[in-house]
């Protein structure tokens, strides 16, 4: 009786010669495969993790050459650009503006919840339950409420910061001189940035004063931002576009302050920490530690500025027409507490570090796309300039 199943005869002879190892040349004339058996070396053993790192690879080559075909042409279109010039200052607030407009934009969502739990702590019990609550009401477009105040408000701002800083940084480094900016550098960061962020918030405020009532007010006070600007100033007058204008210093100038500081400190020690000099690694990990120090830069950020963020929320929602500043400042504080000031802290955690993190590698990416140096890591500018030429 025959059986259903192949003998192991039939098996050898069906897959002879297919192992996956090779053949030694020394093998007997037995063993060796007849020129009928297929042969194993043209048909190498294929991996799915070794094509999806090869395909990644020609990305990324492509990705690079692309990039430096766009470099090319934009640096050939601005001509050579000297560093601390004001070609240079203007293109850094360029960059600036798309480091803070796009992250800011992008964390809208993030920032409606924050401000609409400092302003009432028990509207929301958490953040996926605001945005699904949000959601279910006002569809995704209510998940964004503010988005274009934000976009406005933070091109602005951020152009004027990062220019600003870059303008600033050189102007009190001449100040000090040379040979003392590395005794003196922490202090040259700091009123530099500090500086840059008090003219950047006179720029900001109005779209903040509109962003942060669009995002406090249900329904929306205004649908647009610049029929929220008519509302108010058809109510209050222009003035009523800066009442926050002094709790906004407080916040973002000790913001910035610790931003840039802590940023170029971090960048510093990381790259004395790595082997070799900053000049040494490539523009990707240079864009990678940009990131990271930014990220952590972030996370201090926002616990020196939040009390100071929850009180321009609650001043641009709830300030009486007419009060004093100090008296609607009182007035809030009695009703919250001291506790009542650090609501919101992890979700601005989270909100602050990668919008940091993000505006950093950025604004750093796009100088290396203009031919800039990246910034901090330790370099005079003596030394910029020779890496720039």
């Amino acid at each position: 009786m025959q059986t259903l199943f192949p003998s192991q005869k039939t098996l050898g002879n069906a897959f002879g010669g297919c192992s996956p190892l090779p053949l030694r040349n020394d093998a007997p004339q037995s063993k060796r495969p007849s020129k009928w058996t297929a042969r194993h070396e043209l048909y190498p053993a294929w991996s799915t993790v070794d094509d999806a790192k090869d395909k990644a690879n020609k990305l990324s080559e492509a990705a690079v050459q692309e990039f430096d075909k766009a470099s090319s042409k934009a640096q050939a279109k601005t001509g050579h650009i000297e560093l601390y010039s004001p070609k240079y200052y203007a293109a850094c607030t360029f960059g600036g503006v798309m480091a803070c407009g796009l992250t800011h934009t992008a964390v809208t969502p993030l920032d409606l919840v924050k401000c609409r739990r400092q302003v009432d702590s028990k509207m929301y019990k958490g953040n996926f339950e605001a945005w699904g609550k949000i959601g279910r009401a006002e569809g995704l477009r209510g998940i964004f409420t503010g988005w274009g105040p934000t976009f406005f408000g933070y091109s602005v701002q951020g152009g004027l910061k990062y220019g600003g800083y870059e303008f600033f940084k050189k102007f009190y480094g001449d100040l000090v001189g040379e040979e003392n900016f590395h005794k003196y550098k922490t202090a040259v960061y700091l009123s530099a940035s500090a500086s840059a962020e008090f003219i950047a918030d006179i720029g900001l405020c109005p779209f903040e004063a509109v962003k942060v009532r669009m995002q406090t007010t249900i329904p929306p006070f205004a649908t647009s931002t610049f029929g929220g600007i008519n509302t108010i100033t058809g109510k209050e007058g222009f003035a009523g576009l800066y009442k926050g204008l002094y709790p906004l210093w407080g916040r973002q100038i000790p913001y910035t302050m610790m931003k840039f500081a802590s940023f170029e400190t971090i960048v510093e020690m990381i790259y004395d920490y790595l082997p070799g000099s900053k000049s040494d690694y490539g523009r990707g990990a240079q864009t990678g530690v940009s990131f990271t120090g930014g990220y952590l830069a972030g996370i201090l950020c926002a616990i020196v500025s939040h009390p100071a963020d929850v009180m321009v929320s609650k001043l641009n929602a709830n300030r009486q027409s007419g009060e004093a500043f100090g008296a609607a400042m009182g007035r809030i504080y009695k009703d919250i507490g001291f506790s009542g000031l650090w609501n919101g802290l992890p979700v601005r955690i989270v909100m602050i570090g990668t919008l940091t993190g993000l505006q950093w590698m950025i604004y750093d990416y796009f100088k290396i796309f203009m031919g800039f140096p990246t910034t901090g890591g330790g370099s005079t500018p003596k030394e910029e300039k020779k890496v720039a030429a």
